[in-house]
């Protein structure tokens, strides 16, 4: 039987992370509990499932965007651990808000074990590529990140196939300045070729 992943709650209420932890218990899996995400990144975990409860308590500063801002601060620290969104479900925006932040699921409360199980069965066997997959895009996108406006627009042009010479046209500078800013940018990105480049802009895409 393969080993059950750890799972991590973040949630404000000390009775709900009771609650969840009581669940997790319950399902075989070791449980670690948080008032909020600077708890928890006090001592970042490197293996397990990430459950955040998605309102303002949970992460400082986070506003309406609580997942996204949880999953920017997490990556920051180099967590690419799989996180679970956990809410009322009041608002569909505000689940779509979260699935497309990076949350892998929306539970709605209360809780029900058996979903609990389910979601959790899935994640944990695709924890491992999905950690990987989202190392590489926030590592992706800090790299373009630190791009020109310039040199970002060679890459767009670069990765819609076109050519030195097309894309002077299309920026109204020389074959020689896009050349040079297209070096700059294949520096910047770490890319040996053209190819490379356009990977890590897919990439960055999630």
């Amino acid at each position: 039987m393969a080993e059950k992943l750890p799972l991590h709650f973040v949630d404000p209420s000390s009775r709900a992370r009771a609650e969840l932890a009581r669940f997790g218990f319950s399902l075989g899996h070791h449980c670690e509990v948080y008032g909020h995400v600077g708890e928890l990144a006090k001592h970042p975990p490197r293996r397990g499932i990430i459950l955040v409860r998605d309102s303002e308590g949970a992460v400082a500063g986070g506003g309406d965007d609580v997942i996204g801002t949880a999953m920017e601060r997490l990556a920051a620290l180099g967590v690419w651990l799989p996180l679970v969104a956990i809410g009322d479900g009041g608002r569909a925006a505000q689940i779509v808000a979260a699935i497309k932040a990076g949350a892998l699921d929306y539970l709605v409360l209360p809780v029900d074990l058996a979903k609990l199980g389910h979601c959790l069965e899935r994640i944990a066997a695709e924890a491992e590529a999905y950690a990987e997959a989202r190392r590489r895009m926030i590592e992706a996108r800090q790299r373009i990140a630190n791009l020109s406006v310039r040199e970002r627009e060679v890459l767009d042009w670069l990765s819609a196939g076109s050519s030195n010479k097309s894309i002077a046209r299309e920026l109204a500078i020389s074959p020689r300045t896009v050349e040079i800013h297209r070096a700059n940018m294949m520096l910047k990105l770490g890319a040996r070729h053209a190819a490379e480049a356009v990977r890590l802009k897919l990439e960055a895409r999630g």
